[in-house]
Formats: structure tokens, C-alpha cells, sequence
């Protein structure tokens, strides 16, 4: 089990390392050690009849396997440093901004073309937004969808196959330096991998993993935010006009009450729901699909506020998990809530939902999310919705449907130099893992950039 190159994760980071190793360097011996599953055996259980909800399985396949966490996302490839993570404070924002555009010409070439390239750049909705106090970022957005992805990351994994080893459902459990000290040695329950280098890329769900190696290695960290939120769904024709135009819109609001940041997040037109389950804990998120017959007739988009602890408490994704935990107490799961409802201080029910104008595409519990989220946090949310309905007229309808919770967990950030690297010689950490990114683009240009780092050297 002994290999040059040792790669922990097979998500965005962990892919496009590889793929650029096996381009710069075919001669390298590659190994990619994955703790869920194959993409061809990547099944999510629930089914809405016999399975309704979902059933926590040892490894979520929403969650974990081959292409991470956002193989079965809507495929969205921002390419933009103003947000999805800080990599240009380690590389340069031209670098950065190169690396992704780099890692969208692969996606282009193995089953991605055709799709389109949404801008921000030159719109009207950018002059809309400020005249309501809402900023619209500037991003570059490729588009591939649920659909698109997934034959994507097929064509890579099939380009892989034959020159990279991998080893799925092989969780890693601790990584050390070799006896010798030149490399590392990956213990798994089975067995154990040496390389010359380690490319650890667990992405988000492997954060208490991460933190657990970096307190054994002794490399420092720092807390990073966690975000916490709802999923809002409405029908699509609100949004059509910005949806049309540009795909997914991030904007941004100030509240006036309490001067916290308020966000839109990952929005899928004519998308769907769905749960996902992060360490046991299930919270909620969004797909959408290419192709048009897959189309639902709403549009669905994440509200959220982001947290940052310092003293004397430090876990920020420990209070998110809280909070998490609490809706999965109170509903079993996902709440859904009508937004009338929540501004009428009553909780939804069955007979509410049903009479909904805005059918829902996820089966969740209808309840009270004010029973969930801190009143700072909810009081944020709905002043942003108010926000949004002056640019979107509708959105503040009362059959408006709030999903909660959402949260997007960030793994405390690792300290490594602007190789990436940490102070372990040959030891690199990336993607969403790091902390340092938090998105496809930017996770996919890290691996790239580790990769090219590694074929100088070795």
C-alpha cells in the first residue's frame, strides 16, 4: 500500500487533484481513500412512499462518496472571489480567478458543454437591488445542474479509473508522519496507506474528523463562522425575472434592527428541496436540474446569517448543531413553515400546508420555526424577506414556505502557508475541509493548485 501521492477525499478538491496529477505527472502513483460510497452506488433511500424521511444512514450518500457533498448539488461553478471562500488570500486573486476558469474548461470537455454561463456584469438588477438596500454580488455562474453534474463526474471518474487507485467506503482514521519521517502513513480499519505526500480534502462533513487530525498533529487552527438559516420556496414566477437573467443571484442585505448580514444562498430555479445529513443531524437544501422535464414549478433559495464565535466560546458549528438538533427534536426532522403562519405567531399544520398555493417539494413537518431559531437570527430573516419583496414582489406572500433549518457547517480554519501546506513538510490541506474554501469553484481550483505544487516537487 505504499504510493507517492496519498489523497483523503474524493469530493471537488480531491478530484481535480488527482486529475491534474495524473496530467502533470502520469507517472506518479496515485491514492484516493473515500468514506462513502462509488457514484454509480451513491442512493439516498428516501423515495417519499415507503421511505418518507430520511433514515440516517451510516453513510449518506447525499453527503459522501465520489464528487462530495455537491455531486448531487445543482452544479453551480461560481467564478468569483467575492464569496465561496478566501483561496486568492493564499494565491492571488489572478491565480485564483485562472485556476477556476481552468477547472471549468475540464468540466466543458467531459460532459459539461452546452450548459450556460451566467454573469452579473453590465445587469439592471444590480442598480434594482441598491435602490432597495440589497447588493448584489458579482459572480461568473456555470450552470450544470443535477443532471449535468452527475455525467460530469462520471467522465471523470472514468478518465481516473485507470490511473489513479481508488478505495471507497474506506474511511481514514488518523494520519501520521512515517517512521522514517519522510511521508505519511493513512490507517483506515483495514489497512493502512504510506505516500511521499498527503493531500487531505475531506470537505464539510469530515470537519470533526479534521479538527481531530489537526489536534493530533498539533497544527493550528482557528474558528471559522457557521451559517444558519431556512430554505425558502415560492412559485417560480417571482423570481423569473431575476432567475432568467442570471441564474442565482447573491445578494446581501444589511438589517436595520441589528446590523447582522443577511444572505441569499444557493438558489435553485424550478428546483426541489431536499435533506441532507451532516454527522447524523439531518438539515435541509436545495437541487435543481437541466433538464426541463425535471423542472418543478418552484424556485427555492437559502436565507442565511452567519455567526462567528471568539471568546470565551469558540464552536460556532457546535451552536449550529444545536440549533439543528432542536428541529430535528421538535419535527422530527425538516420543519416547514407557511411565512404567514410565522408572522402570525402560529405554527403550520398538515391541513395549513395542504391549502398552500405553493405545493411543497420536500415532505416535511409542518411546525414553528420560532420555536427553533434564536429571535436575533429569525427577526434577520424576516426583515430580509420584506427586503427582497420590494425587487421581487410575492416573496413576502403568506403561502411563502420556510424550510429550517439550513445550516452550512465551515471546518475550523487550518493554518498552511501559501502553498497550502501545513507545517508538516508534504502534508497539504484543501477544499471545503481547510475552512479556507466553501464551494465547488474554489474547492476544485485548490486541488488543482496542490496538485501543481506536488508535480514540481516530487
Amino acid at each position: 500500500m505504499e504510493y507517492d501521492v496519498i489523497i483523503i477525499g474524493a469530493g471537488p478538491g480531491g478530484i481535480f487533484s488527482a486529475y491534474e496529477l495524473t496530467k502533470k505527472r502520469p507517472e506518479l502513483k496515485i491514492a484516493v481513500l473515500e468514506a462513502g460510497h462509488g457514484l454509480d452506488k451513491r442512493r439516498c433511500p428516501i423515495d417519499g412512499e415507503k421511505v418518507p424521511s430520511c433514515i440516517k444512514c451510516r453513510s449518506c450518500s447525499i453527503m459522501s462518496g465520489f464528487g462530495g457533498a455537491g455531486a448531487f448539488s445543482d452544479g453551480k461553478y461560481n467564478i468569483t472571489n467575492d464569496f465561496g471562500g478566501t483561496l486568492y488570500k493564499y494565491i492571488g486573486k489572478k491565480q485564483a480567478l485562472e485556476l477556476m476558469c481552468y477547472v471549468d474548461e475540464i468540466n466543458m470537455s467531459h460532459g459539461g458543454q452546452g450548459t450556460r454561463l451566467y454573469t452579473t456584469a453590465g445587469t439592471k438588477f444590480k442598480k434594482l437591488c441598491m435602490q432597495n438596500d440589497l447588493h448584489l454580488l458579482d459572480a461568473s455562474v456555470r450552470h450544470l445542474g443535477t443532471d449535468v453534474n452527475y455525467v460530469v463526474l462520471k467522465e471523470l471518474y472514468d478518465y481516473l479509473k485507470d490511473r489513479v487507485d481508488f478505495f471507497f467506503d474506506t474511511p481514514a482514521e488518523s494520519v501520521l508522519r512515517s517512521r522514517d519521517g519522510d511521508g505519511y502513513e493513512v490507517r483506515c480499519r483495514e489497512a493502512a496507506y504510506t505516500g511521499r505526500y498527503c493531500i487531505i480534502s475531506v470537505g464539510r462533513s469530515g470537519s470533526k474528523w479534521m479538527e481531530k487530525v489537526c489536534g493530533e498533529m498539533g497544527i493550528r487552527t482557528k474558528s471559522n463562522r457557521v451559517d444558519i438559516g431556512v430554505r425558502v420556496e415560492l412559485p417560480a414566477e417571482i423570481f423569473s425575472h431575476l432567475t432568467d437573467e442570471l441564474y442565482e443571484s447573491k445578494i446581501v442585505y444589511r438589517t436595520q434592527k441589528y446590523g447582522d448580514l443577511v444572505r441569499t444562498f444557493c438558489m435553485n430555479p424550478k428546483g426541489a428541496v431536499v435533506n441532507e445529513n451532516t454527522n447524523g443531524i439531518v438539515t435541509v437544501n436545495g437541487h435543481s436540474y437541466e433538464d426541463p422535464e425535471k423542472h418543478t414549478e418552484n424556485t427555492n433559495f437559502a436565507l442565511l446569517v452567519a455567526k462567528h464565535f471568539s471568546e470565551p466560546f469558540k464552536d460556532s458549528n457546535g451552536y449550529g448543531e444545536s440549533i439543528a438538533r432542536l428541529s430535528n427534536m421538535l419535527g422530527g426532522g425538516v420543519i416547514v413553515q407557511r411565512f404567514g403562519d410565522l408572522i402570525r405567531g402560529q405554527r403550520s399544520t398538515g391541513k395549513r400546508i395542504e391549502e398552500s398555493f405553493t405545493a411543497p417539494t420536500l415532505n416535511a413537518t409542518p411546525g414553528d420555526l420560532s420555536l427553533v431559531l434564536p429571535k436575533r437570527l429569525l427577526d434577520g430573516i424576516i426583515e430580509m424577506i420584506y427586503a427582497l419583496d420590494k425587487i421581487a414582489p410575492g416573496t413576502a406572500n403568506d403561502d411563502t414556505l420556510l424550510y429550517g433549518v439550513e445550516v452550512k457547517f465551515y471546518n475550523m480554519e487550518v493554518e498552511v502557508d501559501e502553498h497550502l501546506q501545513t507545517e508538516h513538510d508534504g502534508l497539504y490541506i484543501i477544499g471545503d475541509g481547510s475552512g479556507i474554501t466553501h464551494s465547488l469553484s474554489h474547492a476544485s481550483a485548490s486541488g488543482v493548485y496542490v496538485a501543481r505544487q506536488i508535480g514540481e516537487r516530487a
